[in-house]
């Protein structure tokens, strides 16, 4: 992703994101009470579709064109099990006992985007895969409670960083965070790895989409002929977390957070 400017919010913009976010709350929700063995991809994304028509949204992955050259893509939620990193498609695929399901998606509301994944143990899941799901919601965590005003980009990257390797996984380095607001991709990109006090510094009205994507194995990635789905290369597990968050004068403020969940 390339990106000129950074476009800041008002306090209105960000109440409108946030009401974005409920919606895409809501709807990650709903899919993931709905992911066991024997569901289809299909069958999900028809249950994003019909959310987005019965509440008069836009979803803002399906279609979406990142490249001339790339066919968009073509379905409203990302479907990436096992050792998909992210950007699968849903179709055709068949969730197993033990697998790891990761759901990202987007939704436009008056004019904004929010952004949110979550990965989901199908069935019995193993006490490494457990592992790995637990490790990368807690480095999203640990990622957001570094959002401040005067705090910087390396802060956060530090953070997400120095928490997944400490556990002995590795965080992706070629697939970042990014900014959010009328775009679903904004500046600036939010890297999951960086230095305590290097890179951008953030200030009010910055909304920014931290996401971990991280690996059992190494962190490199390789691509499928679809030009889409981006897996782990040594063919390991993976699993992504992904909130948006206002930078506001107090700290911060997560737009994406499911019912229930707390940042800890």
């Amino acid at each position: 992703m390339s990106f000129n400017r950074i476009n800041l919010k008002s306090r209105s913009e960000i109440d409108l994101m946030a009401e974005s976010g409920k919606f895409l709350s809501e709807l990650l929700q709903i899919i993931s009470e709905k992911i066991a063995p024997g569901v289809y991809g299909d069958e999900l994304e028809e249950v994003a579709q019909d959310y987005v028509k019965k509440n008069n949204l836009i979803a803002s992955f399906d279609h979406y064109r990142v490249d001339r050259n790339i066919d968009p893509f073509p379905a409203a939620i990302c479907f990436s099990v096992n050792d998909e990193i992210v950007h699968g498609f849903p179709f055709g695929k068949f969730i197993k006992d033990g697998d790891l399901v990761s759901i990202d998606a987007g939704i436009k509301y008056k004019g904004f985007h929010s952004d949110s994944a979550v990965t989901i143990g199908a069935g019995k899941v193993s006490d490494l895969n457990k592992r790995l799901i637990d490790t990368t919601q807690q480095a999203l965590y640990e990622g957001i409670k570094q959002v401040a005003p005067g705090k910087h980009l390396g802060d956060i990257g530090d953070a997400v960083q120095s928490y997944v390797e400490a556990q002995g996984f590795s965080v992706v380095r070629d697939m970042v965070g990014h900014g959010v607001g009328r775009s679903i991709h904004e500046a600036p990109e939010v890297p999951n790895y960086g230095k305590p006090g290097k890179g951008l510094k953030l200030y009010p009205g910055m909304v920014i989409a931290i996401e971990p994507m991280v690996n059992e194995g190494v962190y490199d990635i390789k691509v499928d002929d679809d030009d889409w789905t981006i897996r782990t290369k040594d063919g390991k597990l993976s699993a992504h977390f992904e909130h948006t968050i206002a930078v506001t004068s107090e700290g911060y403020r997560v737009l994406t957070l499911r019912k229930g969940e707390q940042v800890k």
